[in-house]
């Protein structure tokens, strides 16, 4: 079974203000209100603007988990868009805008929450707040240091953490809600629930249709001494045809920029206090706007872009210089090694970068690899680091002196052997028998030509030479 959502949308700039810096807008696959804040610095640009580019997600060819994905680009693009929008004027500096928005296709709810600005649903006559507050009052309560009670009540409630500003960091809370018809959904700024007791909201909410419903809210804020814009979006998940009909709904400051208002905004009456210390003309006093508080933890974080090139020639700077000293030092560096089949001394370190190499030949020496043991040949081979030049050519020295002992031990000496000596035979008459007599014994011995070494070879220090 499809669903259907049948809506209303109301704003009021307040009692104290002069300009609405809220903007909502309802349609027939997406609820979305965002509040403006920076006081001075464009407050409704920002939620104009945020609104303006999340609004294209009311179609009904999104539907299921693809909503989150939907919503966060959505979300994504608008915060890029405030960061143009910086860009072009800097006095909008520190602008920025909370979004809250439900996507709806006829199934389920997508939820896309960042700020202080609220969703309810009344199922049941339970009113349940789907969305949670990025703010410093809130903090404290998830943290357990103070009540919900006293979160109503206390003097920062409206200090907010995170909002969609132009910075990279603004992600907002995404989550997928069931939905089923006789639920009652509510978006609104926070100049009601700041002002409106939650018991107040769900008995505002369990009767009457959702033109009425936003008017109730509002009026319940305003009597209540919202000093701040009110906005309320009010929605039916039903299974007819809307009452409301499929025709777009968009209030606010969003509506005003839409209708050609593109001027400066006049001032708050909450406006700064002039040079006799006193405030505007409401009677309160005060020296700042408290929109402009919302900001107070945030400290600027854009740079224009004069600054932008200083800090990148900067960063390339540190980068080529760092650069520049690891490769002097490498060229620093000493070790000794094999250049072909003799042994060398290499300047640099056994490393190569693309297209460049970190070592180089020094001095290539005259003992030849194949003349050292195994293993003085393993180290010559795997490279020998040294301390300095000087501790290079010490470790060729005694490369050297190993070769030249490893030679002494191996060379042969060989051992001159005697001839035996022989007497002539005798010719006899060859009518005697001829007489054979035995040769006389030599005095020298007799011995088998042999290769003695001059010393005996360890095969531990000498194994190997070739």
């Amino acid at each position: 079974m499809t669903l259907s959502l049948d809506y209303a949308t109301l704003s009021d700039v307040g009692r104290v203000r002069r300009n609405n810096e809220d903007s909502a807008y309802a349609g027939p696959h997406l609820l979305l209100l965002a509040d403006g804040m920076g006081g001075a610095a464009a407050g409704e640009v920002a939620s104009a603007a945020a609104v303006q580019v999340i609004r294209r997600l009311d179609t009904a060819d999104i539907g299921g988990e693809d909503m989150i994905e939907a919503l966060a680009g959505a979300v994504h693009r608008a915060n890029e868009r405030l960061s143009e929008l910086v860009e072009e004027d800097p006095e909008r500096e520190g602008m920025g805008s909370t979004v809250t928005a439900l996507m709806f296709d006829g199934r389920q709810l997508g939820l896309a929450h960042l700020g202080d600005s609220r969703a309810y649903r009344l199922r049941d006559g339970q009113l349940q707040q789907l969305s949670h507050d990025h703010t410093f009052v809130q903090s404290l309560v998830d943290e357990g240091r103070i009540s919900q009670e006293e979160a109503f009540t206390h003097p920062h409630r409206n200090l907010i953490l995170r909002v969609l500003d132009g910075r990279p960091d603004s992600d907002p809370d995404l989550q997928i809600l069931d939905v089923r018809a006789g639920d009652r959904l509510m978006l609104c700024s926070d100049g009601l629930p700041d002002y409106v007791s939650d018991d107040v909201i769900a008995a505002s909410m369990a009767s009457g249709t959702p033109d009425s419903v936003v008017v109730d809210l509002i009026t319940h804020a305003l009597e209540a001494g919202s000093n701040d814009n009110v906005t309320c979006v009010v929605a039916d998940v039903v299974e007819t045809a809307p009452a409301s009909g499929t025709q777009p709904q968009l209030v606010g400051a969003a509506a005003e920029l839409a209708q050609g208002s593109t001027g400066r905004p006049e001032p708050t009456v909450a406006v700064r206090a002039g040079a006799d210390g006193h405030g505007g003309g409401d009677g309160h006093g005060g020296s700042v706007d408290p929109e402009e508080l919302r900001y107070a933890p945030r400290p600027p974080k854009r740079f224009p872009w004069p600054r932008r090139i200083a800090v990148l020639v900067v960063i390339l700077g540190l980068i080529i210089g760092g650069a520049w000293f690891g490769y002097s030092w490498t060229q620093k560096q000493y070790y000794v090694g094999t250049d072909g089949d003799y042994v060398a001394i290499f300047k640099g370190v056994e490393a190569d970068l693309p297209g460049l190499s970190l070592s180089k030949v020094y001095e290539r020496q005259s003992l030849q690899v194949d003349k050292l043991p195994t293993y003085s040949r393993e180290q010559v081979e795997g490279n020998i680091q040294a301390d300095n030049l000087a501790g290079a050519r010490s470790i060729v020295a005694t490369l050297e002196q190993t070769a030249a002992q490893c030679a002494a031990k191996t060379k042969p000496t060989p051992t001159p052997t005697p001839k035996p000596t022989v007497k002539p035979s005798t010719t006899v008459p060859a009518s005697k028998p001829p007489v054979k007599t035995p040769p006389k014994p030599s005095t020298a011995p007799v011995t088998t030509p042999t290769t003695t070494p001059s010393a005996p070879v360890d095969p531990d220090n000498c194994d190997g030479v070739r």
